[in-house]
């Protein structure tokens, strides 16, 4: 047990390799294979004396880094003194030319100043890319792509396959490569074998920067994330190598860059500490960037509640047939204690208070054909929220269905406040989900970050706000008092439902979600940094100045009030208001 190790992570190492199978979330980062773990830490100084030791070190930007540690040695990482902090890695799942108009970009793209995301490079970090669709290819034929880094695939160094300088998976493709496969010179497979199966990630850039997208003259970099087995997601760390490789990539170039992230996770505070989001907020000042994510699609998926316990107060959450493991976090105030009762369908229960700390901080506990693996927290050196977390596992197959219930008795209060997150959609069974769950702090980690541009949908036709799309905190917002929060997400929206763009495999698709709504907003911060560093109107249009012209001509939708608001922030995308005179 380490303080200097998150809470989920402690909690991984304590369970069983068993209770770890079963649950997938406290499996994450482990490879069973070669018995190592991979870790996100905060650091000062130098890691690499830890390659003598037989751990692996793939420094990042910012003072942050990629562990992979024998499983054996796991216990030495709270006793180096460079280490700051470790968390495990989370999986991401993917939030699945109308818009154009919508957005205010035929003006600017028809008529003076032409703008076309020309000497602007814009970043994809996603499923991968069908590089051989003719959204990607310029008239001649030859590639819109500058490079691709696939790091789901292994480095051959008789295949002349190789990692990116400073990685140590992946292979990298150029933009020469890959015109070598388009025309035909020796097998395609051979040379450049990477594949978009879900179509996500082509989607995605086909919108961006796609033949008819918002930024069709935008140089693509690609990183299709790896995903570590079968049936799985990307991780966090996955998407820390790409966002280091593409600024680094960027800086290589000499060029600004626009990066898309159209995935997320519903595990956290959800106020900006974690060591992504962190991370984020860092990367974000190197060179000239701009960073937009997608707002996730969690709004309407019963999977968040929160309100205030000054009185005894019952959460109750459904849990449909056939759900072989989920989890619960409960996050609140420190200085707040209550005593917590889980009640099963059945009628049996078990309480605990969120003041039960001691040597062993873990719990077992077994209701009819379930068994609960908890975790009470503490404060971290960068969260002053308290996490309880409960990871629900099948005796046999499946978690018991029905109500499950969270009754909370004050013990000693201050706030009162809490907030009850479940797994993304994507990991759950639609019939699970709280009653009487909270539509609003919906966000998915990382569009949590501060310094990003954080997108959220909308629908052009009755230009209504989408209500899949993930709220977050404004201003005025108790939710955002209570949290201390001192700024609005999301900063706009953008066109999120009915989108066409490209499709993996060839021809053209309709996709819905703040997936597709991102690229809108990173092809437009392309085009405004063409206009102002490109053009030479302003050389420091990038970064939070970005986000800021953004925000000022986002127009007003119907229905609101006050702007920003937590719904659709300060309104939708129009990149015409947008450009300054």
């Amino acid at each position: 047990m380490s303080e200097k190790l998150e809470l989920l992570l402690n909690a991984s190492l304590e369970a069983t390799p068993e209770e770890r199978e079963k649950s997938g979330i406290l499996q994450t980062g482990f490879d069973s294979l070669n018995r190592t773990w991979e870790v996100i830490v905060k650091y000062h100084g130098s890691l690499l004396f830890l390659r003598e030791i037989s751990i692996g070190v793939e420094e990042l930007l910012a003072g942050y880094a990629i562990l992979t540690v024998p499983e054996s040695k796991m216990g030495l990482l709270s006793e180096i003194e460079e280490i700051e902090y470790v968390e495990k890695p989370k999986r991401l799942y993917f939030q699945v030319f109308e818009g154009k108009q919508a957005s205010c970009i035929l003006p600017v793209t028809i008529r003076p100043p032409y703008l076309s995301g020309k000497d602007i490079l814009l970043g994809i970090a996603d499923s991968g890319i069908d590089y051989r669709h003719p959204d990607f290819r310029n008239t001649d034929g030859s590639t819109k792509i500058v490079a691709i880094w696939d790091q789901s695939l292994t480095p051959d160094a008789e295949k002349g396959w190789n990692a990116p300088e400073g990685f140590l998976t992946g292979v990298e493709f150029t933009a020469d490569e890959i015109d070598k496969a388009l025309a035909g010179e020796g097998s395609e497979t051979a040379q450049v074998p990477v594949r978009d199966i879900s179509g996500h990630g082509t989607a995605v850039a086909g919108i961006a920067a796609g033949r008819e997208g918002v930024a069709p003259e935008s140089g693509l970099v690609v990183v299709k994330l790896g995903t570590p087995a079968a049936d799985s997601f990307p991780r966090t760390t996955e998407l820390m190598r790409a966002l280091t490789y593409l600024v680094k990539k960027a800086l290589l170039l000499q060029k600004p860059i626009a990066i898309n992230i159209s995935f997320g996770n519903t595990y956290g505070s959800h106020d900006g500490t974690s060591l992504l989001e962190r991370f984020l907020d860092n990367v974000s000042e190197v060179g000239r960037c701009v960073i937009c994510v997608g707002s996730g699609n969690e709004a309407n998926a019963r999977g968040h509640i929160s309100g205030n316990a000054l009185s005894e107060t019952k959460v109750e959450l459904a849990v449909g047939d056939y759900e072989r493991t989920f989890s619960v976090q409960i996050w609140k105030n420190y200085a707040d204690i209550f005593r917590i009762t889980l009640a099963s369908p059945g009628g049996r229960s078990v309480a605990f208070s969120t003041d039960d700390l001691g040597p062993e901080q873990m719990r077992r506990i077994s209701l009819e054909e379930t068994d609960i693996l908890l975790y009470i927290g503490e404060p971290t050196p960068y969260s002053a929220q308290q996490e309880i977390y409960l990871d629900f596992l099948p005796k046999e197959r499946y978690v018991n269905r029905g109500i499950w219930s969270f009754t909370l008795a004050p013990v000693r209060v201050v706030t009162g406040n809490y907030s009850m997150y479940l797994p993304s959609q994507a990991a759950i069974g639609d019939d699970t989900g709280f009653y009487r769950a909270t539509p609003d702090t919906t966000l998915t980690i990382p569009s949590t970050a501060s310094r990003v541009i954080t997108v959220g949908a909308y629908n052009t036709v009755d230009q209504a706000y989408a209500d899949f799309s993930g709220r977050g905190y404004f201003f005025a917002a108790d939710a955002g008092e209570r949290l201390g929060i001192t700024q609005s997400k999301p900063d706009l929206v953008a066109p999120g439902t009915g989108i066409r763009s490209a499709r993996a495999g060839g021809g053209y698709e309709y996709v819905t979600g703040t997936s597709f709504a991102t690229p809108f907003v990173t092809g437009a911060a392309a085009l405004l940094m063409e206009w102002g560093i490109v053009m030479g109107n302003d050389p420091y249009l990038y970064g939070q100045k970005v986000k800021a012209y953004l925000q000022r001509g986002a127009r007003e939708l119907p229905g609101f009030e006050a702007f920003p608001n937590a719904l659709v922030g300060y309104g939708a995308l129009c990149v015409e208001n947008s450009l300054p005179g």
